[in-house]
């Protein structure tokens, strides 16, 4: 299980294959991504690290517990992040698919709602409003 905020890149591929379990009839990724709404140029995100984290922890032990889930890994980014660029990564592992989809798009509500994570859009030397 990897439960991590960081600056650095997220290795999607080596996440996959580190987690996957014979348990496993499905693993869901959910990767979120810096898009371009026309009016921006990158993000900043910003988050109290040891809070968060405790929070991820506790996202991930109410995932498994409700969806029966056999695996769970959330990586989030923070810093500046140029478009197109990777935020969070969910990856789920369940035994049937209907479960890990669940389990999948819970912890992201749940990341969203509760996580102490903000983002502020950048454009030139713009910046946006900070928003949760």
């Amino acid at each position: 299980m990897v439960l991590a905020l960081q600056k650095e890149d997220i290795d999607i591929s080596a996440l996959i294959k580190n987690s996957r379990s014979t348990k496993d009839g499905a693993q869901v990724v959910f990767i979120g991504c810096v898009r371009d709404d026309g009016n921006m140029d990158a993000l900043e995100i910003e988050a109290f690290v040891p809070v968060a984290e405790k929070d991820l922890r506790d996202i991930s032990a109410e995932a498994i517990e409700k969806f029966g889930l056999t695996s769970v890994d959330i990586i989030h980014r923070y810093g500046r992040l140029e478009l197109g660029e990777t935020i969070v990564v969910i990856l789920v592992g369940a035994g049937h698919r209907s479960e890990a989809y669940e389990g999948s798009r819970y912890i992201i509500e749940r990341l969203k709602e509760k996580v102490p994570i903000w983002k502020q859009e950048l454009s030139g030397n713009a910046r946006g409003e900070w928003v949760h």
